[in-house]
């Protein structure tokens, strides 16, 4: 595999993006990625990006989160060259609610929403609705809850599982719609969605950097956190050189082919419905268990066109690759997030995160290559 071009050598750059607070381990995270894709691709790593103090080589950003259009072209952004991320036109269109299609009698949308996107996705994703106010919200959750078992209610912009509702009648369905915040429901919206048991959620995604294209397939694990709570903990996955397609070699069963399908065939309708979207970092959480009937589901819940979860198993796999002591064009490469103070990482981990005195979240954040090729 050839290493990455440093002809043209760039200052890469951690920004952020989301308007929202990141706490220590994800501002970690961030920095560490970008440090490390400094090295791999034979640039300079800038820190924090300054407008008022731009780098002298052109910057290669990595945000915190996905940018709409109008903040991509501020920074300067031309295309997935620029970033490890994405861009889309619209912010909504990062979140969690394009997955569904509205309900058929809601009349409030954001600007840019497109039908057609719903209807194509439908095949590829779960029962559900997006909706952006209560009433909305209540028809949808109650369509939902007659065709039988529990559902979820999950805020747009929540991340891993954070803020998500389990309800099974129609009475507690009142409860949570009626204790939404009106203003973040308008902005930003919610989805419903059918919950599913027996359930296996994987990872299908690509990162392309300096002209260098890996993809991969994986699970997702979970565990509770120091208060009880179900939180992500990892991924593992199978990391291929090349795109989607290379995959197919290594997708061992048929969960795994379905959920691989399944996100081929979202990233591609996204793309179709909305030109204007462009990533050089893409992931999709695909679930996969039996509804209340006991039939068999397999849908993606939500994509991630930015710095994620599994990104510190991405930058380990290509450090792989690029440093050629994996010969071959697939290896197994996982994350781990411990909330175990006594946790300690193998010793060729790369730890990219360690604070026992964290108040929350991981106390731990780590990557391995398995096989520890020497």
């Amino acid at each position: 595999m050839p290493s990455p071009t440093n002809r043209c050598r760039r200052a890469v750059v951690t920004v952020c993006a989301g308007g929202q607070p990141r706490s220590d381990h994800e501002r970690a995270s961030q920095a560490w990625v970008a440090r490390r894709l400094a090295e791999l691709a034979g640039w300079e790593y800038a820190g924090e990006y300054d407008p008022a103090h731009p780098p002298a080589l052109r910057p290669y950003f990595v945000p915190d989160d996905t940018l709409t259009a109008a903040q991509a072209a501020r920074l300067g952004i031309a295309g997935e060259d620029d970033l490890f991320g994405g861009v889309v036109p619209h912010a909504f269109i990062a979140s969690k609610v394009i997955t569904h299609g509205l309900p058929r009698e809601c009349a409030s949308a954001p600007e840019g929403w497109r039908a057609e996107l719903g209807e194509r996705l439908r095949p590829v994703v779960l029962d559900g609705f997006s909706a952006f106010c209560p009433h909305s919200a209540g028809s949808a959750g109650r369509e939902l809850l007659a065709r039988g078992g529990a559902i979820r209610l999950k805020p747009a912009q929540a991340r891993g599982g954070q803020g998500q509702q389990r309800v099974e009648h129609p009475d507690h369905l009142e409860q949570a719609v009626a204790a939404l915040d009106l203003l973040q429901l308008q902005q930003h919206g919610m989805v419903l969605e059918q919950d599913l048991v027996e359930a296996t959620t994987c990872s299908v995604g690509q990162v392309r950097i300096a002209g260098l294209v890996l993809s991969y397939l994986g699970t997702q694990q979970q565990a509770p956190d120091r208060e009880g709570l179900e939180v992500y903990t990892g991924s593992r996955l199978q990391v291929v050189t090349g795109g989607y397609e290379a995959l197919e070699a290594v997708a061992g069963d048929a969960l795994q082919r379905e959920a691989l399908d399944c996100a081929r065939r979202y990233d591609a309708a996204v793309a179709e419905v909305h030109p204007g979207f462009y990533a050089s970092r893409r992931n999709y959480d695909v679930i996969a268990g039996r509804d209340a009937r006991g039939r068999w589901r397999c849908g993606v819940l939500e994509q991630s066109w930015r710095l994620g979860g599994a990104s510190p198993a991405e930058v380990v796999a290509l450090d792989a690759f690029l440093s050629g002591r994996v010969p071959r064009g697939a290896l197994t490469a996982s994350c781990h997030e411990s909330h175990d103070l006594a946790h300690r990482p193998p010793p060729h981990a790369q730890v990219h995160f360690h604070d026992p005195f964290a108040g929350r979240g991981p106390v731990l954040k780590y990557a391995v290559v398995h096989g520890n090729p020497p």
